[in-house]
């Protein structure tokens, strides 16, 4: 790559990171660390290709001058914690976002294979989800009782089993992205896919209204959670196969460090999916408006916490992730 083309491709960041690193304490020093990141990985570039250019001079300047309000900026208030759900977490959220739509229209693509497929081969659903529980689940049917099987187990015992469960789905989702992006497109497809049948399955029974009203009290947030890291399983597998002006391994510790913030990010919403699964929806006999109001608000959360808060906080804080 020429100097010049390399200039072009990345001096609005350059100027961006100038800007907000001169800014005496107004930037979370964790955002410019992720500055600083950025900055050296140019520089060990450009003192490969480009070495003593002005060029040089310009990134060694800035990536000190990063490193100084780095350390001048260390001392941190008590609510790191916090700051991070508040603004890091969907500020990369927000970076990623193609990423999250794709991961999105994969699975809900998948979900409806899934329907259409059990839909026209009865034996689709025994397929997926195996006879031991379409046996026992129309067993239930019959006992007057479909959802029967939310109440089997004792409800820490089954908030802590699901909980795990869904965070270790979305760990594979993630690591699986190393597949170059094969591994978590086969864990989306293959959810998507039961999700789909085993909707379908209930439809079929003449029980879907009741499977949703119980089924996505949990389902709303683990669903989208685990959607969310097959996202950053997306960006691990493109950051190898499509570095930019980094080289693959610059690109990959750049997007892996984003991959594993969102899997932070996304635990708490998993372990409320797995308190609802283990400790509400077995109360199937709760008045309808109860229920359908959990799956709204779990709704309403989403589509504000992961696309309307992100993008109106991205407009008010420039991510130095872009």
């Amino acid at each position: 790559m020429q100097e010049l083309v390399f200039i072009n491709k990345n001096i609005d960041r350059w100027k961006k990171f100038e800007a907000l690193s001169v800014k005496d304490g107004s930037y979370p020093p964790d955002k410019l660390a992720a500055m600083f990141i950025q900055i050296t990985d140019d520089l060990s570039y450009c003192r490969t290709f480009y070495p003593g250019t002005d060029t040089e001079k310009y990134l060694n300047a800035l990536a000190a001058k990063t490193h100084y309000n780095i350390y001048k900026n260390k001392k941190e208030s008590g609510h790191k914690i916090l700051n991070f759900w508040k603004k890091d977490f969907p500020l990369i959220i927000y970076d990623i976002r193609k990423y999250v739509y794709i991961s999105l229209a994969l699975f809900l693509f998948s979900a409806l294979i899934g329907a259409f497929s059990a839909a026209n081969d009865k034996s689709f659903v025994r397929t997926i989800l195996g006879d031991a529980y379409v046996d026992m689940t129309l067993d239930n049917i019959e006992k007057g009782d479909p959802m029967a099987i939310y109440k089997k187990m004792m409800q820490t015992d089954m908030f802590l089993a699901i909980t795990i469960n869904n965070i270790k789905v979305a760990f594979l989702a993630f690591v699986w992205g190393l597949l170059l992006v094969v591994g978590t497109v086969y864990i989306m497809i293959s959810n998507g896919v039961m999700l789909g049948s085993f909707q379908y399955f209930f439809y079929d029974q003449g029980i879907f209204l009741e499977s949703v009203l119980t089924i996505w009290i949990h389902g709303t947030l683990e669903i989208f959670a685990i959607i969310i890291s097959g996202a950053a399983g997306l960006l691990i597998g493109v950051s190898v196969l499509l570095p930019g002006t980094y080289t693959r391994l610059q690109s990959f510790k750049q997007a892996t460090v984003k991959g594993v913030k969102i899997i932070i990010g996304i635990v708490p919403i998993f372990i409320v999916a797995g308190f609802l699964e283990g400790f509400v929806t077995r109360y199937t006999e709760a008045p309808v408006f109860i229920r359908a109001g959990i799956i709204l608000l779990s709704l309403v959360f989403i589509v504000w916490y992961f696309f309307l808060y992100p993008a109106k906080l991205a407009k008010k804080t420039p991510s130095p992730f872009t």
